[in-house]
């Protein structure tokens, strides 16, 4: 089954800790929802730099990623469809969808 990635863009970051509890709980619940097609739960991520022939820039760019998750799906469609019930859409934030190409 061709599997793909969820790259987090955005969304905001809980400013207390039952702001925080109320996320990680939102998104435990939507990843086990996923189930097995859940590949890899992935992780937010820090800062980014972004490294081109000129040089390295901080900041990632004009929207720099928060996060990424792996998913197993029959094809684009379903994995879209997925992830159209990730709690970063409820913060502001947006998932980018690509399938992973085997080499």
């Amino acid at each position: 089954m061709p599997k793909y990635i969820y790259v987090y863009h955005g969304g905001a970051k809980p400013e207390t800790e039952a702001e925080q509890q109320r996320v990680m709980a939102a998104w435990g619940a939507w990843m086990d929802g996923l189930g097995s097609k859940l590949a890899d739960g992935g992780a937010p991520v820090g800062q980014s730099k972004t490294v081109t022939k000129d040089g390295v820039s901080d900041g990632g760019g004009a929207n720099p990623i928060s996060g990424y998750s792996m998913v197993e799906a029959a094809d684009h469609d379903e994995a879209a469809k997925m992830a159209a019930g990730c709690p970063i859409l409820d913060d502001g934030g947006t998932v980018e969808v690509a399938e992973i190409l085997p080499m």
